[in-house]
């Protein structure tokens, strides 16, 4: 059985870091790409980043380019994202997913986590 399980979302201060993680099993991690997606209330999921099955190729959101770092380790089949300079317009549900490529369109994924809550205060 396919799972994708995020954590390390919290309540964090403007200006902040956080540091999540995506933890994989029930499919072949090091084939797969994987992206970052937020979703804040009243609005579309959107992309943040991707990163590629080798971890080669990264790809990130206008809005996060500079402040947010994606990677993966690859033996412990799990994918990061660290988040530096947080905004209070950060503040989503983050989730990741799993693709064949890398990609910025939610349409391209085949498997997604639940989700963790990051919430930025001003």
């Amino acid at each position: 059985q396919v799972q994708l399980v995020e954590s390390g979302g919290g309540l964090v201060q403007a200006g902040g870091s956080l540091r999540l993680s995506c933890g994989a099993s029930g499919y072949r991690f090091s084939l797969y790409g994987v992206g970052w997606f937020r979703q804040a209330p009243g609005k579309e999921r959107e992309f943040v980043a991707a990163i590629s099955s080798s971890g080669i190729s990264t790809d990130y959101a206008d809005s996060v380019k500079g402040r947010f770092t994606i990677d993966r380790d690859n033996a412990k089949k799990t994918v990061y994202l660290q988040m530096n300079a947080l905004k209070p317009e950060d503040t989503a549900i983050y989730y990741c997913a799993a693709s064949r490529g890398t990609s910025p369109y939610t349409r391209d994924y085949d498997y997604w986590g639940q989700g963790t809550q990051v919430t930025v205060s001003s």
